[in-house]
């Protein structure tokens, strides 16, 4: 099986919502046009990053009689859809969240887990932090979302892959930081190796995307990726500008990849689970002390 992705690097109008939504109508038709089944946009999409105190006038709910998302929905059924977004929950929290569209069904939405409150970040101030990891299933077969800073730590991507998820999609809205001696970002070399390790470890597709753009003194470098199972990069978008990147992908390669090496089959869960609990279990008798 055979599925086109497609990555939108856009740049976001801060706190502009209705602004950022025809841009991903927008791109929604030429990504069609051009044949994609799937198109994944940054986080925070719909509203820009550095929010601060406008959080609660951008925030929408992912149902079809929201107005935002509501011709979102619609778009869907051209092809498949994840936005980056602020969701309030009936408690008025308030999350960064991605949200995955199908043919006019709202299938997932992943809250963002890790919240980074220190140097430039500021989003537990801000923020509530999802307390969920699932993956889902999808026409393309079974998937699962992080957002950013979730998969800066091991345990999403891992949980998401015992959870069968064969297709990884990590949305970002990245700044630059630091040069190397390339001279390429720091920041955008870190998540390109972090990018080839799970999608070899876990024998899966992986792939990014970021936003573009400056943002109250941040600049975001874009660079969207994609990893095959064998952690071959199969395409790579500009630095800096945004752009519409298309690949396809070769769904076949999972097993083509996993009958030489069968990390997977061989993964042992029930000894991850074990040592958890014993993990924990001698972190709370040492507090209790």
């Amino acid at each position: 099986m055979k599925m086109t992705l497609a990555l939108a690097q856009i740049n976001t109008t801060l706190g502009n919502v209705q602004k950022n939504l025809q841009k991903h109508l927008a791109l929604i038709q030429q990504a069609s046009d051009r044949g994609a089944d799937l198109l994944i946009f940054p986080e925070l999409s719909l509203t820009g990053y550095v929010l601060q105190d406008l959080v609660p006038t951008v925030a929408c709910h992912p149902r079809d009689d929201d107005p935002v998302f509501r011709p979102l929905l619609e778009a869907s059924q051209k092809l498949d859809l994840m936005v980056g977004f602020v969701e309030e929950d009936e408690r008025n929290r308030f999350y960064i969240a991605s949200a995955y569209l199908s043919r006019g069904q709202v299938l997932h939405v992943h809250r963002k887990v890790y919240l980074p409150t220190y140097g430039l970040f500021d989003e537990g101030r801000f923020f509530a932090w999802g307390d969920s990891v699932q993956a889902f299933d999808t026409r393309f077969g079974r998937v699962g979302m992080l957002i950013c800073e979730d998969f800066w730590h091991a345990s999403p991507s891992y949980l998401l892959w015992l959870d069968g998820a064969d297709l990884f999609l990590f949305q970002s809205a990245s700044p630059g930081r630091g040069l190397s001696e390339k001279p390429d970002l720091d920041s955008a070399r870190w998540v390109n190796h972090i990018l080839r390790a799970y999608a070899s470890l876990y024998t899966s597709f992986v792939a990014h995307t970021n936003r573009v753009g400056f943002e109250d003194g941040l600049n975001f470098w874009g660079s969207a990726a994609v990893y095959d199972p064998n952690g071959n990069q199969l395409i790579e978008g500009p630095a800096f500008e945004e752009a519409l990147t298309l690949v396809q992908l070769d769904l076949n390669q999972l097993h083509r990849t996993r009958a030489r090496l069968p990390l997977l089959r061989d993964e042992r869960t029930a000894l991850v689970s074990r040592e958890m609990g014993r993990i924990l279990s001698d972190r709370s008798r040492s507090s209790g002390r």
